[in-house]
């Protein structure tokens, strides 16, 4: 009986074993096929190169392209140069390097009709601040890589030639006007900046108000001050200082108007003097901690563990080459210009284009308050570059893991061409909706229904207080959209007066102040081969 357990015993180890080891070898196959998977997947990308070809028309400049630009202007100008971050209102300088989209006639013509490739050229842009009279121009410089012409279309865009006043801030006004608000202004007003704000020379920020004066020519600002302190948006102080920085020399730059809890007053020394007799209407604000206390961005309650997160159970079913990227029936071509933000171009559905471009063109953000610094903002965000303040996207948080980041290249108000890391993310998601369903009961019971997942291109553009989340949708049964989420810090003022005409109340002195957001993107669609040029508004 010992000897019938003991053989029966051997005999179900040796069926163990032999299962355990079909088992391993299964499962190492399977590792092996999904390994010949990728790589097949990898040289089906790597043989389309017509399709790469088309949709590098629409590529962004490369950090060597833009170096190569700057290099030309530099040696073919014939004037001095300084570098955008060095250089000074009265200075010349390159502003920012961007690519000329070729004409939408060329780019068709070589797409659809195998003709000639259009010329690759870039968009210069230059300040000439120490030229009679100052002034902004425009140079289309290619051909690229090696450009050996430049054409100044100033006057054709814009039917004249750009005054300097409508240029943007150089990285050194606004340092410029930091030291002289420190250095000559608050010093006349010592008694009220250090019983009032408390101000220890390092302990305010301020958010400028666009735009610059309302009539052609102006450059005057309301600066806003702010206690320095992370989020620091939502901690005003209630001062406000009108500054004319027309002038190309800082020295000759002036306080024009100064405001405080519902009072102006024609200069810092007004304040003061009106401060010591007793006239000014005070608000304490309490010193903030050195966190920001309600505005910090610590998490306030301990995690409970991870939530659900994305999964490819096979891996990506989308393909990226350059700036193509086929998924499914969809192919598109993408970018992102520094000034305007993410784009895409030439979107096809099952091999037919449907839309030449899809791009986000501005964003604007109106607002309305009882100080005169908000009652007169109209922030075009623009002005600011969407694409260039396109950061770091962070996994699992912006994007899913799994997500593909991609990096931008930029040469915009800064010396050498400057590198976002990982600053736009593609993914597919579920979108947790049926597509289409239908559960019929009434006869015999039958249930159809179609899983709808999507490919998202997203960035995320962090204009001072605001984020803006932007995304290019494509779904399976040939829709494709744009989603914009908002998020960051809200603009606020101080809290006084009649403030609750002009928003909510969000701290003891702090006005969420009244606003519209203006989001708008140009659609280029061509339907049955006709072109239709829309422009879309998000309020």
């Amino acid at each position: 009986m010992l000897r019938w357990n003991l053989k029966w015993a051997c005999a179900l180890l040796a069926i163990c074993a032999t299962i355990a080891f079909i088992l391993a070898w299964a499962f190492q196959s399977g590792g092996r096929k999904l390994m010949i998977c990728e790589k097949q997947h990898l040289e089906v990308s790597s043989k389309e190169t017509d399709t790469d070809a088309h949709g590098l028309v629409f590529d962004d400049l490369s950090p060597a392209e833009m170096i190569q630009v700057k290099s030309y202007l530099q040696q073919n100008l014939g004037v001095l140069l300084v570098d955008a971050p060095e250089a000074k209102p009265s200075d010349n300088c390159i502003y920012s390097i961007v690519l000329q989209l070729p004409p939408k006639a060329e780019v068709l013509k070589f797409l659809d009709h195998q003709g000639t490739r259009p010329t690759r050229q870039a968009l210069a842009v230059v300040y000439f601040g120490n030229q009679k009279p100052p002034n902004i121009t425009e140079y289309v410089v290619g051909p690229l890589p090696d450009p050996t012409y430049h054409k100044d279309v100033t006057v054709q865009k814009y039917g004249e030639m750009l005054p300097y006043t409508r240029r943007g801030f150089l990285p050194t006004e606004i340092m410029e006007a930091n030291m002289f608000l420190k250095n000559k202004e608050y010093p006349k007003a010592p008694n009220f900046m250090q019983k009032v704000t408390d101000y220890n020379g390092t302990n305010h920020k301020y958010i400028v108000g666009f735009p610059p004066g309302l009539k052609p020519g102006d450059r005057k600002l309301w600066l806003c001050h702010f206690q320095n302190v992370p989020g620091f948006y939502l901690h005003p102080i209630g001062l406000e200082v009108q500054v004319d920085l027309r002038s190309l020399d800082a020295s000759q730059w002036k306080v024009l108007k100064v405001f405080y809890n519902g009072q102006y007053f024609q200069s810092m020394e007004d304040l003061e003097s009106q401060f010591n007799q007793g006239r000014v209407n005070v608000i304490k604000v309490e010193e903030s901690p050195s966190d920001g206390g309600f505005s910090s961005l610590k998490q306030r309650v301990p995690h409970t563990g991870p939530g659900p997160l994305h999964y490819e159970p096979r891996g990506p079913r989308y393909r990226i080459r350059n700036n193509q990227v086929v998924f499914m029936s969809w192919s598109f071509a993408f970018g992102m210009d520094a000034n305007r933000g993410p784009r895409v171009f030439d979107i096809r559905f099952k091999g037919e284009r449907i839309v030449y471009e899809l791009s986000l063109q501005d964003a604007s953000a109106i607002y309305g308050s009882n100080t005169p610094a908000l009652m007169l903002t109209r922030y075009m965000d623009l002005n600011y570059g969407l694409g260039f303040d396109a950061f770091t996207l962070i996994q699992g948080i912006d994007c899913p893991y799994l997500a593909t980041y991609l990096d931008r290249h930029y040469l915009f108000a800064s010396t050498l061409p400057v590198t976002h890391k990982n600053s736009i993310c593609i993914f597919e998601q579920n979108s947790e909706m049926p597509l289409r369903r239908h559960f019929d009961n009434a006869w015999n019971p039958f249930y159809g229904g179609l899983a709808d997942s999507t490919l998202v291109f997203r960035s995320i553009s962090t204009v001072s207080n605001y984020d803006y989340v932007w995304d290019f949708i494509f779904h399976q049964n040939g829709a494709v959209g744009v989603r914009v989420h908002a998020s960051g810090y809200i603009r606020s003022a101080l809290y006084f007066g009649d403030a609750s005409e002009f928003g909510n109340r969000v701290e003891e002195w702090t006005l969420g102040t009244i606003h519209t957001h203006n989001i708008n993107f140009k659609v280029d669609m061509d339907l049955a081969g006709k072109c239709l040029l829309v422009s879309v508004y998000f309020f």
